[in-house]
């Protein structure tokens, strides 16, 4: 692959938001990423299982011509790391706050490795659903300080009424082969995430020979929302690579 006349075209960029989170989370890396001409995709992740969800976004780019950045937040990273399969289109990876699992790992365990995760005291009382599953949702009282703290509390109640459930046996499902075992890979994520310890993402980046990895200092979990100007900068620093290096 010739990299100068891959760069020629800027990649198209796919979002994967993660779980109590929607589309709208990227909106203002969006905003900054479109104003320097890319095309973008924020994919609804179904928040249903690894597996499914990872075939769903695996859909998604088989359906983009061109290079593709496929960028994850939180459970999205543990998306993100099994929706390439073989994807020669994809190109780098960015992990915002995210899980980049190893084949066998789950989001549990990763969570659970470093201590510093408060989600667990934070989550409501699970939601059967109509297959016998349970979903899970973070009180809406306690969404601010766990999940956002850095972000405005108006807005951050906003995320609380519109967060979307996860299942919990999503959060335990074994992941696969990962992607970023081929693909180069980027990380950002606040070393004030009380979501995923700032340990484990440490952990995770470095194992992933991270090409580059931003560490926003005061920062929640959210750090694409709170801090969208250096995470789209850390996006365009991916996409702007030469990949094959």
């Amino acid at each position: 692959m010739n990299t100068t006349n891959a760069q020629a075209i800027k990649p198209t960029i796919v979002l994967v938001h993660g779980a109590f989170a929607e589309s709208s989370s990227w909106n203002g890396v969006l905003t900054q990423l479109n104003e320097k001409g890319y095309s973008t995709v924020a994919v609804a992740n179904p928040l249903r299982s690894v597996k499914s969800d990872a075939d769903y976004v695996a859909s998604i780019l088989k359906s983009i011509e061109g290079p593709t950045v496929l960028v994850g937040h939180s459970y999205g990273g543990a998306v993100i790391t099994n929706a390439v399969n073989g994807n020669e289109n994809v190109k780098a990876l960015v992990y915002v706050a995210a899980f980049a699992p190893d084949t066998g790992e789950t989001a549990v365990e990763l969570s659970g490795r470093y201590p510093g995760s408060t989600l667990g005291p934070a989550l409501a009382p699970p939601v059967a659903t109509p297959d016998g599953g349970k979903d899970l949702y973070i009180q809406q009282d306690k969404f601010h300080a766990q999940f956002a703290a850095d972000v405005p509390a108006a807005a951050a109640q906003l995320m609380a009424s519109t967060q979307r459930p996860i299942t919990e046996a999503a959060l335990n499902e074994a992941s696969g082969t990962p992607a970023w075992q081929s693909i180069p890979s980027w990380f950002i994520y606040g070393d004030r995430d009380l979501n995923i310890p700032a340990a484990a993402l440490s952990f995770m980046a470095e194992r992933a020979n991270s090409r580059e990895t931003v560490v926003v200092s005061d920062a929640s979990h959210v750090v694409m929302v709170s801090h969208p100007d250096v995470v789209a900068g850390l996006i365009e620093h991916a996409a702007t690579a030469e990949w094959n290096s």
